[in-house]
């Protein structure tokens, strides 16, 4: 089935499910950043609309209705996506509105919700981005299809762990992370390095390797 037939039949059973400003709020608020949304990132990713609710209402710390872009729902897993506009976000959002926001984020995180934003700009332009920010957050949720190296799962969490510090990471902090000796730990980093995720920071003096940066897209290696 291809995109626009699929979108047609998604939008249309949403419809006949819903009522009032439900139905209403669905008819208006789907529009065309929701729409390039899911030809430019989901449907690529994913090739279904499984689980994906358009136009989805929460409701807010005061009580109020609010209607988030999309909700994805799966067993547990609660995923708020919302589509911002440079623009017209910047200008419709004045001190009291960026406090509401905020506050709205808040407190549907507390309720269990976990929300994740695209720029437009990002999802016209360069949706490949979005569909690699979009599958790290969602392989957290999804069962792998068949066993994993434990090595692979490793040099991921390497990977992290160094995007969470933001600088050039020692081998001692790895080691410290996993509990693991520091032949192990140099071994993943070597590998690393040769697959041109990682590249050695090596001392001005000695010219030893004494930490390693981030190289190239790591994104797609996660």
């Amino acid at each position: 089935m291809q995109f626009q037939e699929a979108h047609s039949k998604f939008v249309k059973e949403h419809l006949e499910r819903r009522s009032g400003e439900r139905r209403g709020r669905l008819e208006r608020g789907h529009a065309h950043a929701e729409v390039l949304f899911l030809r430019n990132v989901w449907w690529p990713l994913r090739g279904h609309f499984d689980h994906l609710h358009p136009e989805y209402e929460v409701i807010d710390w005061r009580g109020r209705s609010y209607f988030a872009d999309f909700l994805w729902r799966k067993n547990d897993v609660k995923l708020l996506i919302e589509i911002k506009g440079y623009a017209s976000h910047v200008r419709e959002l004045d001190r009291q509105k960026f406090c509401n926001e905020l506050n709205r984020e808040t407190f549907l995180t507390a309720m269990g919700y976990q929300i994740i934003s695209f720029p437009y700009d990002n999802v016209e332009q360069q949706p490949e981005l979005c569909i690699t920010m979009l599958r790290m957050v969602m392989s957290k949720y999804q069962p792998q299809p068949k066993p994993i190296d434990r090595s692979l799962l490793a040099e991921k969490e390497i990977l992290r762990l160094a995007l969470q510090l933001a600088r050039p990471i020692r081998p001692i902090e790895i080691e410290k992370h996993f509990a693991i000796d520091h032949r192990t730990v140099v071994g993943m980093l070597q590998r690393l390095c040769s697959q041109g995720h990682l590249r050695p920071c090596r001392s001005l003096n000695t010219k030893r390797v004494l930490r390693y940066e981030l190289a190239g897209d790591v994104l797609r290696m996660l």
